[in-house]
């Protein structure tokens, strides 16, 4: 499968077998989706349990908020992770605190879809990485696949989760298993057979980062498309890099990295996000608190720039193999 078909297979198994799921936001229903993630599953499951809602963000969250305290599981699209910024604060105000605000007489299981980064041409309000906007979030869970294996397992688990969970979905890897070249063009995955997804339930934890490559050289900490351009990056600098493809970021796997850290000495913690208060800041504090006595060197970030989205720049933005490969080869000098 495609990561587009796995999400859809994860909704369409969850529609099947629990009458309390319900699919909702712009253009999901008759449409399918902007992205054809939910394609046919209005026409196998009905206008009640899959509809259209007005271009509304915030009443598309306010509005799923409300079912999941009442005991439905609302499963809501929002177009582009760049339009949720309306919806934010029913997010962080609401969703995040009920279970809290309600000393637990309240639960929000409630899943936010959103496509992220760039990778199409989108421009600036198509394009954004937001991910470190939510993992501020007490209350929040927050999720990003790299493979769509693990987009329909992680779907599923989110999706059964009780409290909300912001789920990202890397635009870029959508379609296929590549991660593309500086000219835009596909280039396939180095290895991992990311594609190969069984038919009905299956779960992946959340809270379980994975272990993408071994290695003994360096630490490269990724996620959603960023693992896959590292592990083009290593083998094109002749590194033995253990890659950790984080696939949650709250809660976050602290025990397999810090595993891997210490076993290497050496770490680079890469994201398509901006550089300054990413996610990557958060990994790397954790990281020189769990591992300051085995580090043998500084620990890097390779990220997108400090800047407005730039479109025309798009894959000068990115980080590429050529900007990771050299980081890879700058932490491993003695």
């Amino acid at each position: 499968m495609t990561m587009i078909e796995a999400l859809r297979s994860a909704m369409d198994v969850k529609l099947a077998s629990d009458p309390s799921v319900i699919i909702f936001g712009e253009d999901v229903g008759y449409f399918g989706g902007v992205f054809r993630c939910t394609a046919g599953l209005q026409a196998r499951h009905g206008e009640e349990r899959v509809f259209d809602t007005p271009i509304n963000e915030s009443a598309i969250v306010g509005l799923a908020v409300g079912m999941a305290a009442q005991g439905m599981r609302p499963c809501v699209e929002i177009q582009f992770a760049d339009y949720v910024f309306p919806a934010y604060d029913q997010i962080t105000q609401e969703a995040a605190r009920l279970r809290h605000r309600s000393n637990g007489q309240f639960t929000c299981p409630l899943v936010i879809r959103m496509p992220t980064g760039g990778g199409i041409f989108g421009g600036q309000t198509h394009s954004q990485s937001p991910e470190a906007l939510f993992t501020h979030v007490a209350g929040l869970k927050v999720v990003i696949p790299a493979t769509p294996h693990d987009a329909k397992g992680l779907l599923i688990a989110a999706i059964e989760d009780p409290d909300p969970v912001i789920f990202l979905e890397p635009k870029r890897i959508y379609n296929g298993p590549f991660y593309g070249d500086h000219s835009g063009k596909s280039v396939p995955w180095a290895s991992h057979d990311g594609g190969e997804v069984p038919e009905g339930h299956f779960v992946v934890p959340l809270g379980q980062a994975r272990v993408h490559r071994e290695g003994a050289g360096v630490t490269v900490l990724a996620y959603g498309t960023m693992v896959h351009v590292a592990e083009a990056a290593a083998a094109a600098a002749g590194v033995d890099a253990e890659i950790i493809d984080l696939r949650t970021l709250l809660p976050l796997d602290l025990e397999t990295i810090t595993a891997s850290v210490q076993k290497t000495g050496r770490c680079v913690v890469v994201h398509e996000a901006t550089r300054t208060s990413g996610f990557g800041a958060e990994l790397i504090a954790e990281i020189q608190e769990a591992c300051f006595w085995h580090l043998r060197a500084p620990l890097l970030r390779v990220t997108g720039w400090d800047a407005p989205y730039p479109h025309a720049q798009e894959w000068d933005y990115f980080p590429s193999p050529a900007r990771i490969a050299r980081a890879l080869l700058e932490v491993g000098k003695d």
